[in-house]
């Protein structure tokens, strides 16, 4: 299937309407040839990477949005219906193709295709398929488009992460994992929702792995600047560490409900992923906790990404943020990084 989009022809003789319907100025100057269009590409068109293209568009992130899949039919339908609602949304160039090569000059490339899970099918029998599926996708846009950055959505995604690191060649600031961002959300509305305050007045952080070895960090959550733990001891305000391990394992839980109610999750991860796009492009450097080369960060070994709270940028991963982290906190971010490190090594990449 070749890419499609709206022109400015009509008719069997191609007439261009971009000339009947305007008349240049007197003096008028060339546009200029500084590089102001910015162009993404969504890799997989199923719910999230559908999600994720719909925020993208509302929230006017792009000028150029991208859609590549191996389903031809759906691919052209997704691309239609996203193009009949260009009266309601900013004007986006919205093409689709099965090539990878209408890919081409992408600032941002978001990975959201994955095998799916057979039913008694290993964790790791998943992951080599997916690693096929990774080789089959990553080293064309890297082709297409050397100066983009990736941006892998896929799960397991630290893994995925690493996997995409290695098949592009990419320096590590350029390849990032969507990774514990959601959960952090989730995990900022829960406590929210315990001291009923807004969401976006809580500072909090889930690290490590974007899966069941995550961890919470609960030394340093704020709320409007006031350290959370700290405040409680100093006003003797007892708490029970269970009532806080019950919350992490709310957020933990929270995408299994999601998928046992409605068969899949989506939105959420859909402005997990464009919030992270805003940031990059638009150089906002704010902090997010993303899937990152964490070798030599809190005493892990070896090359494993996963998720720290880092800062982002229109050159990718500008830095990790230096946040401190209690004895308990290392060792459980330690002990992730194994659990990831453990299952990768079996791959042979």
């Amino acid at each position: 299937m070749h890419k499609s989009a709206s022109g400015s022809t009509l008719g069997p003789g191609g007439l261009d309407l971009t000339q009947a319907f305007f008349k240049p100025i007197t003096n008028a100057a060339p546009p200029s040839t500084t590089k102001q269009h910015t162009k993404i590409s969504v890799i997989g068109v199923g719910n999230v990477g559908m999600a994720i293209a719909q925020t993208i568009l509302t929230q006017d992130l792009t000028d150029e949005l991208v859609l590549v899949d191996t389903n031809a039919d759906k691919l052209r339908g997704e691309m239609l219906d996203l193009q009949h609602a260009a009266a309601f949304l900013p004007r986006t160039k919205i093409h689709a193709s099965t090539d990878s090569s209408v890919t081409a000059g992408s600032d941002l490339c978001i990975v959201t295709a994955g095998a799916r899970q057979i039913a008694g099918e290993s964790r790791l029998n998943l992951l080599q398929r997916n690693l096929s599926l990774f080789r089959a996708i990553i080293p064309p846009l890297v082709r297409h488009s050397p100066d983009t950055t990736l941006l892998i959505v896929s799960n397991p995604v630290d893994i995925l992460t690493y996997v995409a690191w290695k098949l592009s060649g990419f320096p590590s600031n350029r390849v990032i994992g969507s990774g514990t961002n959601l959960d952090s959300s989730r995990f900022r509305f829960l406590i929210a929702d315990h001291l009923d305050v807004n969401a976006q007045d809580v500072q909090a952080y889930i690290v490590g792995e974007h899966g069941d070895s995550s961890v919470a960090l609960w030394s340093s959550i704020s709320v409007g600047g006031v350290p959370v733990l700290s405040f409680l001891d100093k006003q003797q305000i007892p708490y029970e560490k269970e009532t806080l391990e019950n919350i992490h394992k709310s957020v933990v839980d929270s995408a299994y409900e999601v998928i046992r109610l409605k068969g899949y999750t989506s939105w959420a991860i859909g402005y997990s992923v464009a919030n992270l796009a805003r940031s990059i492009l638009r150089d906002q450097r704010k902090i997010h906790p993303v899937s990152v080369l964490a070798k030599g960060f809190y005493g892990i070994d070896g090359e494993v990404l996963l998720s720290l709270p880092a800062q982002l940028g229109r050159g990718g991963i500008l830095g990790v943020t230096n946040v401190h982290l209690n004895l308990e906190e290392t060792q459980r971010l330690v002990d992730s990084a194994k659990t990831i490190l453990e299952v990768q090594t079996q791959l042979g990449i």
